[in-house]
């Protein structure tokens, strides 16, 4: 299994960035889809997630509202629309993916890509 992630980038508050999450060696449409981030000196934190049917998202409350986290099936690639950064959105973000396939509610993450950078200044 491979998560490629991409789309990172050091921006000003208040602008836009849409990260990707290539996946390959799973079922992309049979499995849950998150992404986590690491900001310096802290935790790594659930940001957003999606059922394997595209049909439940969930969001940290930092990011409800500014962030939109979606799937296409055909690319098998995970998307996270990150709108109106703020300079505490700075982390590395990471796609990950469960070890088993149509998982609910909280599972623990087994698979995880390498992680994009982004940068948020003020």
């Amino acid at each position: 299994v491979q998560l490629q992630a991409s789309g990172g980038g050091s921006v000003q508050a208040g602008s836009s960035l849409r990260l990707s999450c290539v996946a390959s060696g799973l079922g992309f449409s049979t499995y849950k889809m998150a992404w986590f981030r690491q900001a310096p000196g802290k935790e790594r934190q659930f940001a957003a997630s999606i059922d394997w049917s595209g049909r439940i998202t969930s969001y940290a409350d930092s990011v409800k509202g500014r962030f939109t986290i979606y799937r296409d099936y055909p690319k098998s690639t995970l998307y996270l629309q990150m709108n109106d950064l703020k300079p505490e959105d700075t982390a590395i973000y990471y796609c990950a993916a469960p070890k088993e396939p149509f998982a609910t509610d909280s599972p623990e993450y087994h698979y995880w890509g390498q992680g994009t950078q982004v940068t948020v200044s003020s």
